[in-house]
């Protein structure tokens, strides 16, 4: 028994020694990095010396030419022929130089992602990597070369790459700082901001566009404040910082004013108030502000013959006179909305504002004043073809109550 043991461990180990196991599964190679000689090179460069200047002129157009035809085959519907051939002029563009490869994957890159080819993207990105790695090498030991990471930062923005664009950006704004290059300053920040703001990264936004107010009101660079403030005001708003967004939208106001320019209030002074309505929350005396601001944003509209807005701002009111139990103050405004609502010919919000007044005088139980609010509800309703059975039970419901 043993001596069989022995002999069917032997042959079972035999086995398995003669059994290969299967190779795990490969990604398909990177076609940016294959090596294989090609007819478009004079020469294949040895240790990796560049090609002379000659070569790079005679290269140079024989690229160009791929790309259009890389261009012809996708207009043509056949997008795995463009992109082999767009994969080839990539691999040669290396040897005119990292500057014009990364413009030339950032081309590419745009297209692939335009495209949905998530394999040719991702080609892409690890080739700009290897670029990047290989220029912060070089940075210990020469100048860094601006052109090339802001072309980085560009390329990684084209195959939606934000984390690597920011790192490319914050790369060129840490040398333009130390060399006191204000324009270059503000010009990256922008950038660098407008990529936060891309992806809804708010909080990171803020900063960028506080430092960017800052250096706008300090020297005088770049677009003016107004741009500035009404994108703070936008990020205050998104991340709920009221007060912070209270500054903002009243420097809007002194500057519009200034300028005569009262088309913007409406809407400024119905944001102003909405945040004081949040402040309000945790002070109540904040309340009276948020009142004033509603009543200048109806005030300034109606000026404007801005109805629809003047509208939103009496809306606004009436909703916080009736959270303050101020039924005679939402009722003189609601009686002023049916007016402005009239006048803009906005049938749907006259039919609310009727609404809004048979509620206020249900509350009152006032109910002939009620009734006749829902009627003229109900008569727009028909006309509209829109709530007729809400209307029509709220008349009967008024009509029981007042027996």
């Amino acid at each position: 028994m043993i001596v069989t043991a022995t002999i069917l461990f032997s042959s079972s180990l035999t086995l398995a020694q003669t059994k290969k196991p299967k190779p795990p599964d490969k990604f398909p190679p990177n076609p940016l990095e294959v090596t294989t000689p090609d007819p478009l090179l004079p020469r294949l460069p040895k240790d990796k010396q560049p090609l002379t200047l000659q070569e790079q002129q005679k290269l140079e157009p024989a690229l160009d030419a791929l790309n259009q035809e890389a261009a012809g085959k996708l207009q043509a519907g056949d997008g795995v022929a463009a992109f082999e051939i767009w994969n080839r002029e990539l691999r040669l563009r290396r040897f005119l130089g990292s500057l014009p490869e990364v413009q030339a994957l950032s081309r590419v890159g745009a297209i692939a992602w335009k495209q949905n080819d998530g394999q040719e993207v991702q080609y892409i990105t690890l080739r700009l990597q290897a670029i990047q790695k290989q220029a912060q090498s070089k940075n210990s030991t020469a100048p860094i070369d601006l052109e090339l990471w802001r072309s980085l930062g560009q390329a990684y923005q084209n195959v939606r790459s934000p984390k690597l664009a920011l790192e490319a950006y914050d790369q060129v704004l840490l040398v333009v700082r130390e060399q006191k290059n204000t324009t270059a300053v503000v010009e990256t920040l922008k950038t660098i901001g407008e990529l936060h703001l891309s992806w809804f990264d708010y909080v990171k936004a803020a900063p960028i566009y506080e430092e960017l107010l800052s250096l706008a009101t300090s020297f005088g660079v770049g677009v003016n404040d107004v741009t500035y403030l009404q994108q703070l005001a936008e990020i205050y708003d998104q991340t709920n910082q009221p007060q912070q967004s209270l500054n903002v939208l009243n420097k809007l106001v002194e500057i519009y004013v200034s300028e005569n320019n009262l088309t913007e209030i409406p809407e400024l002074k119905l944001a102003i108030a909405s945040n004081y309505e949040s402040l309000a929350k945790k002070d109540p005396n904040l309340l009276l502000e948020a009142f004033k601001n509603y009543q200048e944003a109806y005030t300034t509209a109606w000026q404007l013959k801005e109805y629809v807005r003047a509208g939103e701002a009496l809306q606004k009111l009436i909703a916080l006179y009736r959270s303050q139990g101020q039924t005679d103050e939402a009722l003189q405004a609601s009686q002023i909305l049916v007016e402005t609502e009239t006048q803009a010919a906005n049938f749907y919000g006259l039919m609310q504002a009727y609404d809004k007044i048979g509620q206020l005088y249900l509350e009152r139980k006032e109910f002939p004043q009620a009734l006749t609010a829902f009627q003229k509800g109900l008569e727009l309703a028909q006309q509209l073809k829109h709530e007729e059975a809400y209307f029509a039970g709220q008349i009967e419901k008024v009509s029981k109550a007042n027996l």
